[in-house]
């Protein structure tokens, strides 16, 4: 199937960073076929022709950590720090999920996100039920890295964890029925949930995994919260990167959430093995876990792109509101000319899909690319004059400025509405879910 898609502005985030005016793309069969400008564009009309021409098209946003089995945990774990976190809250919710409630926690944490442009994500499940928030991504065409949480280890919440043969088998049944399906758009990748609930052999034989699936990444928490920190280093007797590394973890197939309090060897590290970075800006500031200094990992030539982290710890999936804190919060301390908003924009898109290994597939609007696309509609009294895209995007625009979204070609999210999706019974259902579960927790 074709489509044209005609709209005032194109953000190309490409190599160039061009932008297009009065320009049109033409989508086949998934993927982006061409892109016009001019009398070109105006005249034209091929397949299914939609107009945008009042719209900003750009590539959809790639979240880089997530955890949608937690969204329907929004507003019952605040105000503590993470390992109260985990050990009072979520570990207990977690451990009570059924099949049901982890479909629907999937299901509207995906509404979300599509409802405020992301495309793709990275998402890290729990222990139980990893296949229902496969289920969710696949009926709702998001593109996703999944994987269930990892844990042979918890003296948090002892009752929370599963053997080390255990985990590994059933991650690897789970990689070999998912891992590149649906034309790539569902891949996998392992998740130790972080150092402090894996025993060394998980971690090694997590990361043996990956060399079997080409394209499979490594997915953890690294250096979020002092107190976890200092509780690695008790065991491990180094940091958290250093323990990673020592073990033969890191490479560009590794994406680290958080990296929040490093020492200058570990950002050597991380800058030798080309590891990534997921910086969850709200999540941080809500558990008062800190301010990771990213123009410090940056300045390295680290890869650092956005995440939302899960509901509970920001409470909002929103990638609007994390670009804008990842911008906002490093001027105090560095500037205020530092992270500009164009740069935030590319750790949303382009970076994110480096990331995930995608970036010959995603993250910029480019003939052969997928047809990941976003349009954003700014004539809003927040937004009364856009010459200056980056920042209305970055510093004035929200979830209500989406459009549009299309993922793999096809359009889940139009003119502000879903297709195949009814967002009130979604509610709806995780909220019955939800007092079932709680009901479950013991």
């Amino acid at each position: 199937m074709t489509t044209t898609i005609h709209a005032g502005t194109i953000l190309t985030l490409n190599a160039h960073d061009e932008v297009l005016t009065d320009a049109a793309i033409v989508v086949e069969n998934g993927r982006i076929k061409s892109l016009h400008t001019g009398n070109e564009a105006e005249t034209l009309i091929t397949g299914d022709v939609v107009g945008g021409r009042d719209c900003v098209a750009m590539p959809g946003f790639v979240q880089t950590h997530v955890h949608l089995c937690q969204t329907i945990f929004r507003g019952l774990a605040d105000d503590l720090p993470l390992l109260d976190w985990l050990k009072q809250k979520i570990f207990p919710l977690e451990a009570a999920h059924d099949e049901q409630s982890m479909y629907y926690s999937a299901m509207i944490g995906i509404a979300e996100m599509i409802r405020s442009g992301t495309t793709t994500i990275l998402d890290m499940g729990s222990i139980n039920h990893e296949e229902e928030i496969i289920r969710a991504i696949h009926e709702t065409g998001l593109r996703a890295f999944v994987g269930k949480a990892m844990m042979d280890v918890n003296e948090l919440y002892p009752e929370f964890r599963e053997s080390t043969k255990e985990s590994l088998i059933s991650t690897r049944t789970l990689a070999e029925r998912w891992h590149n399906t649906e034309g790539g758009r569902i891949r996998y990748a392992v998740a130790p949930r972080f150092v402090l609930s894996c025993s060394d052999a998980l971690m090694k034989g997590a990361h043996e995994m990956t060399t079997s699936f080409p394209g499979m990444l490594f997915h953890t928490h690294a250096s979020e919260n002092t107190s976890e920190i200092a509780a690695v280093r008790a065991r491990c007797k180094m940091e958290n990167v250093e323990y990673l590394h020592h073990l033969g973890l890191l490479s560009e197939k590794a994406c680290l959430a958080h990296c929040i309090h490093l020492n200058d060897n570990e950002v050597d590290i991380l800058s030798q093995t080309r590891a990534n970075v997921s910086h969850c800006p709200s999540s941080n500031l809500k558990l008062g876990s800190g301010i990771a200094d990213i123009p410090r990992l940056m300045n390295r030539r680290i890869n650092v792109s956005l995440g939302a982290d899960g509901a509970p710890c920001n409470n909002t999936l929103n990638m609007f509101q994390e670009m804008r804190l990842a911008s906002l919060l490093q001027k105090p301390r560095h500037g205020a000319a530092t992270m500009p908003a164009k740069r935030a924009v590319e750790m949303a898109t382009r970076n994110g899909a480096r990331a995930l290994g995608l970036a010959d597939e995603i993250g910029t609007l480019e003939p052969g690319k997928k047809a990941d696309i976003i349009l954003l509609d700014l004539r809003d009294i927040s937004n009364p004059v856009v010459d200056e895209l980056y920042s209305a995007i970055v510093y004035s625009c929200s979830a209500h400025c989406v459009d549009s979204v299309m993922i793999d070609g096809r359009w889940v999210y139009r003119n502000k509405a879903f297709l195949g999706l009814d967002p009130c019974e979604l509610v709806g259902k995780a909220r019955v879910e939800l007092h079932k579960l709680l009901h479950r927790v013991h």
